[in-house]
């Protein structure tokens, strides 16, 4: 006898409705209204866009205000030809808004309405904790000069008794992070207090400990304007934005369950930080003339290879913003888009919507770009596409997992791209690390140990018999061994350094990079034949660096093996 499970068929035919209204939706955005189709239910809702329009009027006219950026906002509609939306968009535009209209589904409009609810509860909980004013952002980070700075300002706030204190709070340690210009702030529950920690140059340093009460309503804080659930049950990510004299601070929030309460982490997306010219990478004198050579021409692979945080994007961003013209079109596949960059067109991975590095290098080329940059080949396939485009008369910038320059080559033979295509394809490789750099102000020269002594002479004396010059960076194989520590003063926060600087190395295709290619040649076959180069590797720039006051040994230690090929 045949089961006939009703509940199943029900829940199957709603899927298949709600599938139908979505489809409905897509097409009338194509082929009636000329606006684009959006499903509010895979995006994130921003909160402060909801303040644009109110949740009755709404509900009403069946719109929903789901982004706002500046003065962009982006409004959801399901009928946009009504008499009452095409009003709200005259009513916007005459408060200075830019408005965009998406057509969406019920059901996408439902999720927005939703949020209203949240929206609500979070402000009956704690009045007056929406939002966050850049200007006060400002104020704040102008009283903010030192780490134990930002302590001093929450704990002055803690003794305040308005309704405002949890606001004020979030204020000072946002302020604080962007005024010492930190990467992420990291808010982490321990068994008995919350340890509150910023990211500095890499380096994450604890700058005060908050008490449960306090951290719970700043956990619901950092959700409500994340546009994430108020849940406590699942790891969740979010963004919003902040703005200070006119440009956008993005935030991006993950929240994850731990043992003692949900830990926070938000990285500050600072435009600012990526805007340095080449000159300021710290790549050295020849390698630099290579690179801009490079860069420049119509066609060709570049990598850059390295491991997370070692500051490949922003290289990357920096030779875009190095060749950018007009008179080019320059296309870029990132996940996510982290720094919009002015005249490039960015598009950003989504592997829900089946939209992948490879899917975007497709459909990129399909675009007529003359550079394209994709920001991680992973698979095969995405390789076997980036090393055909730039045989193809496109340049093609991206970034490789390995740990020095000589790896990107058997690193994409093993991922099934042809030796012999590669070696047409294959610009250049360049691997790089970040260094500390000595705080100017404080720095100190140190003793110099004997082994220390030992290893940097062999280093510079194996250099010098490889003919790589040495002396354009007033260094000598049989010099006197100098190094520098850091001390720590109040330009510094008393760390001993302040801001960073990359090392590097390149590998060029050249005629004897070529020759060896359609062997399937190992990293250190690579490696021997590119030695003839002359450009600097990682540990010999690292060492003139540090020798030179700009680092120290023990930071260039941290990130190359110094004993490396030395005997």
């Amino acid at each position: 006898m045949v089961h006939f499970d009703e509940d199943k068929q029900d829940k199957r035919i709603e899927r298949l409705r709600l599938q139908e209204e979505e489809d409905l939706a897509r097409i009338l955005a194509e082929t009636k209204y000329n606006i684009p189709y959006i499903d509010l239910t895979k995006v994130v809702i921003e909160n402060e866009a909801l303040n644009t329009i109110p949740e009755d009027e709404a509900r009403e006219i069946e719109v929903a205000p789901f982004n706002i950026s500046g003065k962009k906002i982006l409004i959801a509609v399901h009928a946009p030809e009504r008499n009452e939306v095409v009003s709200i968009k005259k009513t916007l535009e005459n408060k200075g808004y830019k408005v965009s209209f998406f057509m969406a589904s019920k059901k996408s409009l439902e999720k927005v309405w939703q949020r209203y609810e949240e929206v609500s509860k979070t402000e009956r909980i704690k009045a007056g904790s929406l939002s966050i004013s850049g200007e006060t952002l400002l104020k704040t980070a102008e009283k903010i000069k030192t780490l134990p700075d930002i302590e001093k300002s929450v704990t002055g706030i803690s003794e305040d008794t308005s309704t405002h204190k949890v606001s004020k709070i979030i204020e000072a340690i946002f302020a604080g992070a962007i005024a010492l210009k930190a990467s992420d702030v990291h808010i982490e529950p321990q068994e008995g207090h919350v340890d509150v920690r910023i990211r500095l140059d890499g380096i994450l340093h604890e700058v005060l400990k908050i008490d449960f009460k306090t951290y719970n309503f700043i956990n619901s804080r950092i959700k409500l304007i994340s546009g994430l659930k108020l849940s406590k049950d699942q790891a969740q990510d979010g963004r919003f934005s902040i703005w200070l004299n006119d440009y956008e601070i993005s935030m991006r929030t993950s929240v994850i369950p731990s043992a003692y309460g949900e830990g926070i982490v938000m990285r500050i997306l600072n435009p600012q930080s990526i805007m340095v010219e080449m000159e300021e990478l710290g790549i050295e004198k020849k390698l630099f003339k290579i690179i801009e050579r490079t860069i420049e021409k119509p066609n060709g692979l570049i990598l850059v290879t390295g491991p997370t945080g070692s500051g490949k994007t922003t290289t990357l961003y920096t030779f875009l913003r190095r060749i950018y013209s007009p008179e080019i079109k320059i296309l870029t596949i990132e996940n996510p888009v982290e720094y919009h960059l002015e005249g490039i067109t960015q598009t950003q991975t989504d592997h829900k919507k089946g939209y992948g590095f490879l899917e975007g290098l497709r459909s990129a080329l399909r675009q007529d770009p003359d550079v394209i940059m994709v920001g991680e080949i992973r698979d095969g396939e995405t390789a076997k596409i980036a090393v055909e485009s730039s045989l193809t008369g496109h340049m093609v910038f991206s970034t490789l997992h390995t740990n020095n320059a000589a790896g990107a080559v058997p690193r994409l033979i093993d991922l099934g791209v042809n030796p012999k295509i590669l070696s047409s394809a294959l610009s250049m490789s360049l691997a790089q690390r970040l260094v500390r750099k000595l705080c100017t102000n404080c720095r100190q020269k140190r003793e110099v140990t004997e082994e220390e002594n030992q290893i940097i002479k062999k280093i510079l004396t194996r250099a010098s018999e490889l003919g790589k010059d040495l002396a354009s960076y007033n260094v000598k194989a049989d010099q006197k061994i100098e190094l520098w520590k850091a001390v720590g003063c109040e330009k510094c926060n008393k760390i001993g350094y302040k801001g960073r600087i990359g090392i590097f190395e390149a590998i060029l295709s050249d005629e004897t990079i070529i020759d060896i290619m359609p062997n399937n040649p190992s990293e250190r076959e690579i490696k021997k034949v590119a030695e003839k180069q002359g450009i600097m590797d990682m540990k010999e720039d690292g060492i003139i660096k540090s020798l030179s006051g700009i680092t120290s040994l023990e930071e260039v230690k941290k990130v190359v093996d110094i004993y490396e090929d030395i005997e």
